[in-house]
């Protein structure tokens, strides 16, 4: 079982979207994943606003944080420098703040990995030019 994953919204409404493109891979990435998945308030909100035609699907999204299977290990209250720091460093792409966050807590949380089918994580980089670890589609 795989731990430490930090998830991002494009996975999360892939599970819960079955007409989504990447449905099939996102729900056997879910398999292999211990929970919880790591996530943050900007990376929910998104998936709410996505999924928002699919009341069932925000249901669960509150089913899986009120249980625990999702948890909200990043504070934004708490880190607000560094994630408009990394959106002012990647103003060219944008970066959105819910990206940064994740960006964030891959620096803050040992052995952290990014489950994600946003390509633009090839691109951001952790201290000292390392690459983030992700899971994503080939």
């Amino acid at each position: 079982m795989i731990t430490n994953v930090a998830l991002d919204t494009g996975p999360l409404v892939a599970f819960l979207d079955r007409q989504d493109q990447y449905h099939n891979w996102a729900r056997d990435q879910f398999k292999q994943i211990k929970p919880p998945l790591l996530s943050c308030e900007p990376v929910i909100s998104e998936a709410c606003f996505l999924i928002r035609s699919l009341p069932r699907a925000v249901d669960q999204i509150e089913h899986y944080l009120h249980e625990g299977v999702i948890s909200l290990d990043f504070s934004l209250r708490q880190n607000v420098e560094r994630p408009f720091a990394l959106m002012r460093k990647y103003s060219q792409m944008p970066m959105a703040l819910a990206d940064a966050c994740l960006v964030c807590m891959a620096e803050q949380i040992r052995g952290c990995r990014v489950l994600t089918v946003d390509t633009d994580f090839r691109i951001y980089r952790l201290p000292s030019r390392r690459l983030i670890p992700v899971l994503m589609p080939d």
